[in-house]
């Protein structure tokens, strides 16, 4: 109960066992150019290559704010870290949005 897959694979294991008994006094440059041509489609074609990017739709960014840089970034994280900070109950994470 072999599916066509597996049917094919091993077809092609037992041209390359045939191959390889016919040439079995050949050299190993020879061996390895046979081993070369047999094997290594593995992948497929290249032919829908980028099918999933070119059917997605294309999203404009959306508009951020201006991150803050220098003295008041450090004012933004020392409000953050110690101004505004809920006396009692767990600590929360940096990406916690319950109050």
């Amino acid at each position: 109960h072999f599916g066509s897959s597996s049917v094919a694979i091993l077809a092609q294991v037992l041209a390359v066992q045939v191959r390889l008994a016919q040439v079995s006094a050949a050299t190993p440059l020879l061996l390895q150019d046979l081993l070369l041509r047999t094997m290594g489609k593995v992948h497929g074609s290249l032919a829908r290559a980028g099918k999933v990017k070119n059917q997605t739709p294309k999203v404009a960014k959306a508009e951020k704010k201006k991150i803050l840089t220098g003295r008041a970034k450090k004012r933004m994280v020392y409000n953050r870290r110690f101004v505004s900070v809920v006396k009692g109950g767990p600590k929360r994470g940096p990406n916690s949005n319950n109050k």
